[in-house]
């Protein structure tokens, strides 16, 4: 038998931080398919990242969901829309929701999930407690979705719903009185009336409106700009 090359010679926990300096998921699954003691190694990596970020790559539901479920201690998720085209569905966001690290991200970012619903991001968020900061902009959520965060994220302190152009001046009301640690929101984009800053502001006057110009427009009957 040849002799055994260096790097098979490394104990586990070596290995596992090796592979935690490695940031291509391609170069991660090819990687675990080498031997088994790589494949836990990458495992033991994965369950050590305190953040996982799919913005970039090209990703589907079932890739996306094993990645996380062996993510035991992340913290932030970054699943956004890529150039590539991340092809998350709800269907990706409920194996997600299965995590056991879900329960304590502090931060989301489902930005650009086109193929996303109320459906998908209600299943997800409900498991949420310790949620500080959500990014859904460029998504078709509604007042649905606002009500699940309202219900799930007392911990809340930002939230982007740049052009979520489906919610309303309700529910926002609703995400404002229920969360009470929200110290930033971005509206740009969406179809509510500026007349609805004086409502959000006497709810919460330390609120920051973004983009900050809009508040400027408080007492227009104007809608706020489509992009």
């Amino acid at each position: 038998m040849g002799e055994e090359a260096e790097i098979d010679r490394l104990p586990i926990d070596l290995l596992a931080h090796i592979f935690l300096l490695i940031t291509s998921f391609t170069d991660l699954a090819q990687a675990s398919i080498v031997c088994k003691k790589w494949k836990k190694g990458i495992k033991q990596s994965l369950a050590q990242r305190q953040n996982l970020s799919f913005a970039g790559w090209k990703m589907d539901d079932d890739s996306t969901a094993r990645l996380v479920l062996l993510a035991y201690n992340l913290k932030e998720l970054d699943i956004s829309r890529s150039c590539w085209g991340c092809q998350i569905t709800d269907n990706g966001l409920y194996q997600i929701s299965l995590a056991s690290c879900i329960s304590n991200l502090t931060s989301i970012s489902l930005w650009g999930m086109a193929g996303i619903t109320d459906a998908g991001v209600v299943q997800l968020i409900s498991k949420t407690k310790s949620l500080e900061h959500l990014n859904v902009g460029g998504t078709f959520i509604t007042d649905e979705s606002l009500s699940a965060i309202a219900r799930s994220c007392p911990n809340l302190k930002s939230i982007v719903l740049w052009s979520c152009r489906h919610v309303t001046e309700n529910g926002l009301l609703l995400l404002v009185g229920k969360c009470r640690k929200l110290e930033s929101i971005n509206v740009w984009g969406t179809r509510v009336s500026v007349d609805c800053f004086n409502s959000l502001l006497t709810l919460s006057p330390a609120l920051q409106i973004k983009p900050t110009e809009l508040v400027l427009n408080v007492g227009s009957s104007s809608m706020l700009p489509v992009v």
